[in-house]
């Protein structure tokens, strides 16, 4: 089924959006965690607006893929398997073994929000109503690879968590520098494995929304990854020196 113009619009403005993300990440550290810092308005719990903020990626999927015409194919079915096997872990697991007593302004929970709500629509859209997939589809070669660098990515996103999770001691605060894994390689193997991910569903999916998505998450977590880098640089003089920031071997 042809996509309507409305939606196309909405998919290049998630292109734009990349853009625009990019540049603003570029020029402002975005102020949480580690960069953490006054100017920005209220703030929450970093577990309770990240969970908020990451629901609506769970919930705004899993009602537009419900009323979708091809919700019971084989295919989507798969697709929805994969989006909410990274979200429910991201909106329901993950907030609670984040660091304790961490902020989130409210701000950058509402621009989440607002990404998500689109996002989710976009692609569940796609994937339950719009996107042509017969069952055929499951052993084309897009599709296999696409899968096997989601699961790739999902595992060292989570891998790379864990290690987060183990490095304080309980009622520790600070940072200490993380080895092992991903780490071996990179300052932030969580992003990395995020950016494989979607690159992973754009492939599998074969649909521009997927590939907007695969743009917005690389533009969103490669200027974050730098800025960690940096801090990490700035603020450990034995930092692993050959370590990149979020590619192996390259940046």
């Amino acid at each position: 089924m042809p996509a309507p113009g409305p939606y196309r619009a909405l998919v290049l403005l998630e292109f734009a959006l990349a853009g625009l993300t990019f540049i603003g990440l570029r020029l402002v550290t975005a102020p949480y965690g580690r960069h953490g810092r006054r100017g920005w308005g209220p703030t929450v719990p970093a577990w309770l607006g990240w969970l908020v903020m990451e629901s609506p990626a769970v919930l705004v999927f899993g009602a537009t893929f419900a009323l979708g015409t091809n919700r019971g194919h084989a295919v989507p079915l798969v697709f929805l398997g994969l989006w909410q096997t990274h979200y429910l872990y991201r909106a329901y697991g993950y907030p609670f073994v984040m660091r304790t007593g961490a902020r989130l302004p409210v701000t950058i929970m509402l621009m989440a929000i607002a990404f998500n709500v689109l996002n989710g629509w976009l692609n569940a859209r796609w994937v339950a109503q719009l996107g042509d997939y017969p069952v055929g589809w499951l052993a084309d070669p897009r599709f296999l690879a696409g899968v096997v660098l989601f699961g790739s990515g999902l595992g060292l996103n989570l891998s790379a968590d864990l290690t987060l999770r183990g490095l304080r001691r309980p009622g520790e605060t600070g940072y200490r520098i993380a080895h092992g894994g991903g780490y071996r390689w990179v300052s932030c193997p969580n992003y990395l494995g995020e950016i494989v991910e979607w690159c992973g569903w754009a492939l599998a999916t074969w649909s521009l929304p997927g590939l907007a998505f695969a743009v917005f998450t690389a533009a969103n977590l490669a200027p974050r990854a730098i800025d960690h880098h940096a801090w990490y640089r700035a603020h450990f003089p034995d930092y692993p020196p050959k370590r990149r920031a979020l590619v192996p071997f390259v940046w």
